[in-house]
């Protein structure tokens, strides 16, 4: 498989991509530059949508909104270009940022927030109604999440690590217990960042600093590896219609490609055989 590069956005930190299945257009952030992108397959180009405070990750809400998770802890919600703010910080996270988002199949949202001098990151969970609950502390880089086909399991990456947790799910309260190790990366190959699960329950990480796509069984036995022109691959997803497109995020934090890749800061589609699913909906303050 090829990697096509079909978004030369010159991202810092690109992230989050995430298939909106409404516009049938593809999202994906830039978190320092406090850009949001957009790409429509059926016309192949690509915009800025929003530029203002830098976006650690976003959901997609039930009505087609985004729901965004900023800096300070701050939550808005996004659509038609509006900007609504569901809360403008989070105690204890005014020098911080949210970082990698998910939402659960009941509209919840496990949002993660990044470290800071003072002290670890740590995992929230935001429930429908708008309250913010910690789930776990002392995380050191929040990143990739997934849940099994079976509902019964998350995945939760810890890029500082180079982990990925596996956790037993509850859906009906949105628990997470029984932590675990699922995967443990040798530091010659990168960090994992994020993350997807296809139909099939295989595992998608993104390899920053590793410069490739791995997919694992749900043993977690790497199957397959795709090579980018990028040395900070930074988070996959799929999309399309049919689910069958794998959008891939990159990163150009030195601001030159001479030592990152001819391809950093891009965005990068493939099919890779497998179909993907669909991410479920946010549903926060509906």
């Amino acid at each position: 498989m090829q990697p096509e590069l079909i978004a030369d956005c010159l991202c810092h930190t690109g992230e989050n991509p995430l298939w909106h299945p409404i516009e049938r257009r593809l999202y994906w952030t830039d978190i320092p530059q406090g850009r949001l992108f957009r790409f429509d397959p059926a016309t192949g180009g690509w915009e800025e949508c929003y530029h203002g405070e830098p976006v650690g990750g976003f959901t997609l809400q039930a009505d087609g909104a985004l729901l965004l998770f900023m800096a300070r802890g701050a939550i808005a919600r996004w659509q038609a270009g509006r900007l609504e703010y569901l809360r403008r910080e989070t105690d204890g996270e005014q020098d911080s940022r949210f970082n990698d988002v998910i939402a659960d199949p009941r509209g919840r949202v496990f949002c993660g927030t990044m470290q800071t001098p003072a002290r670890k990151g740590r995992l929230y969970r935001l429930d429908v109604d708008g309250s913010l609950h910690t789930v776990l502390d002392g995380v050191g880089t929040p990143n990739g999440m997934g849940f099994a086909p079976d509902r019964r399991k998350m995945y939760v990456t810890d890029s500082s690590v180079r982990r990925i947790y596996l956790f037993d799910y509850d859906e009906t309260t949105g628990a997470l217990t029984n932590q675990r190790i699922w995967l443990e990366t040798p530091e010659d190959q990168g960090k994992p960042d994020g993350l997807t699960v296809d139909s099939q329950g295989f595992v998608w990480s993104a390899r920053w600093n590793g410069s490739a796509v791995r997919r694992y069984t749900p043993d977690g036995v790497e199957v397959e590896r795709i090579e980018f022109p990028a040395k900070k691959v930074s988070s996959v997803s799929f999309g399309g219609d049919d689910y069958k497109d794998l959008f891939v995020t990159t990163a150009l934090t030195s601001g030159t490609r001479s030592s990152e890749g001819a391809g950093a800061g891009a965005l990068f589609r493939l099919r890779p055989g497998v179909r993907g699913v669909p991410e479920f909906h946010s549903k926060v303050g509906m």
